[in-house]
Formats: C-alpha cells, sequence, structure tokens
C-alpha cells in the first residue's frame, strides 16, 4: 500500500488538471473519479467516454488501477486519456492508495 499523503501531492500535479476526487465533483477532460473502485470502466454517468473505455469490461481495483496508470494507452488501447503513464511500480502506488481514500 501506498503512502495517502504522498499520492495526494502526486494527484495534484499530475491528475488534477483533468480528473476530480469528490464525490459530486465535475467532469473535466477527465471524468469525476468518485467511486472508481469497484465500478467498471466507461461507467462514470454522465461522461463521455472512448469506445475502448465502455468496452474493457475491467473493474477497477488497487491491481487494476496499478496496472492502467502505468501505461493508459497501452491497458486501454483507443482511450482519450493522454496521460503517458508512471512507470515505476512503486511510484504508482502513492496515488493508487491516495484515490483508494478520496473516491470513498
Amino acid at each position: 500500500m501506498g503512502d495517502v499523503e504522498k499520492g495526494k501531492k502526486i494527484f495534484m500535479q499530475k491528475c488534477s488538471q483533468c480528473h476530480t476526487a469528490e464525490k459530486g465533483g465535475k467532469h473535466k477532460t477527465g471524468p469525476n473519479l468518485w467511486g472508481v473502485f469497484g465500478r467498471h470502466t466507461g461507467q462514470a454517468e454522465g461522461f463521455s467516454y472512448s469506445e475502448a473505455n465502455k468496452t474493457k469490461g475491467i473493474v477497477w481495483s488497487e491491481s487494476t488501477m496499478t496496472e492502467y496508470l502505468e501505461n493508459p494507452k497501452k491497458y486501454i488501447p483507443g482511450t482519450k486519456m493522454i496521460f503517458a503513464g508512471i512507470k515505476k511500480k512503486n511510484e504508482r502506488a502513492d496515488p493508487v492508495a491516495y484515490l483508494k481514500k478520496a473516491t470513498s
């Protein structure tokens, strides 16, 4: 499990330009992430997802989010997400820990 506070800083630096995490947060370029864990890909109500996201068919968990954040375009070919990813697994653990806490 990663460090929640470090993860919050990473989220603010790398993710918050496109995503919000709080309940009732607005969609930006990317969807609001509230309730993401346990939800299927491409299912945040009111967000216009790529067909690739809608049909990927995985449920977001710590392990799927960790794998996705390494290289989003490789994990979901055809995604609209332009983020290049976080290559080091230990560095992905922190934002995943933050998201787990902040989105539920």
